[in-house]
């Protein structure tokens, strides 16, 4: 029931956007801008403010994180070569493996945490959620300049690496952590003023999801949308779960990491499909399909390991 009442708010803002979209209240004019003000404004303002609030010095397990990360990073590797196995276009390329790896972490995996393991397990989550987050958008960037033929920039580990420091998403991520290490106050006026902005970014998100969903892009992209649905919600935890019992970790240590790996295809997804050229059709498909079928894998893996 708890999972049923997280998971449905969501759909009914992108159900919202797909009705505005209709009525004409979202305009493909407005479209555009309104997906820069999220990805440069909003996302990153929500993403340093939830990370740097989480207290790194308490509940803290490297082993945990470590084998956290090397699971996502194995399955955007696998997803890597099942993209060039199938040679999708650089489009849908990138946004299919940032699809399976990229997940809804602030919107759908901390709640969960919360609702389902209580204060301290919420406090690990938080903890693990930063150093993910970075990851994710780390990866997800790469992957999408790798793919992005629209560059006409040639493809350097210089330009990379120019184009990862210059991404907002991850100057956020990197400067929460920072902050939250550090244990750096933030001053009440700029922690409203961040609150406000990075409140905006899940229902603005959302809105742009729902204005841009079609059946006919779930009908049309049938088949990658449930390949990226299964990795990111079936074999992502499954590789979490496998290196976690490998490494002989506690069940109740490792659970809030395996409910941010179980979590849906992320919303920023579809965001930074748009602005850095690939496929964002293929992503509000995909986002949409993972969120909806969550709703069954978080029950099946938190019944697992209970």
């Amino acid at each position: 029931m708890q999972v049923i009442e997280t998971i449905i708010p969501i759909f009914i803002v992108i159900l919202l956007g797909w009705v505005a979209r209709k009525k004409g209240f979202i305009t493909p004019d407005f479209l555009g801008p309104a997906n820069k003000l999220v990805y440069y404004l909003s996302i990153p303002a929500l993403i340093f403010s939830s990370i740097a609030k989480a207290s790194f010095h308490e509940q803290f397990d490297g082993q945990v994180l470590l084998l956290t990360l090397l699971a996502a990073t194995l399955v955007y590797s696998g997803s890597e070569i099942i993209a060039r196995m199938f040679k999708m276009s650089p489009g849908r390329a990138g946004a299919f493996v940032q699809s399976a790896g990229h997940g809804n972490l602030g919107f759908i995996g901390l709640p969960i945490a919360l609702y389902y393991l209580g204060e301290g397990g919420f406090v690990k989550a938080g903890i693990l959620c930063g150093f993910l987050m970075i990851l994710q958008n780390l990866l997800s960037v790469i992957v999408l300049q790798i793919h992005d033929v629209e560059n006409t920039q040639v493809f350097t580990l210089g330009s990379l690496c120019k184009k990862l420091l210059g991404n907002p998403v991850i100057i956020g991520a990197m400067a929460g952590i920072v902050v939250s290490i550090l244990e750096i106050p933030i001053p009440q006026v700029i922690q409203r003023s961040l609150n406000i902005l990075g409140g905006l970014a899940p229902p603005m998100a959302l809105l742009l999801i729902g204005a841009s969903l079609s059946l006919q892009l779930m009908r049309k992209y049938l088949r990658p949308t449930l390949g990226a649905v299964a990795l990111k919600l079936l074999v992502l935890p499954a590789v979490g779960v496998l290196l976690f019992s490998m490494f002989n970790v506690e069940i109740e240590e490792y659970v809030p990491a395996l409910i941010l790996l179980s979590s849906p295809t992320a919303t920023v997804a579809y965001v930074m499909a748009r602005e850095m050229h690939g496929d964002g059709d293929f992503a509000v498909a995909t986002i949409s399909a993972s969120t909806l079928f969550s709703l069954v894998t978080f029950i099946l893996w938190l019944m697992i390991v209970s």
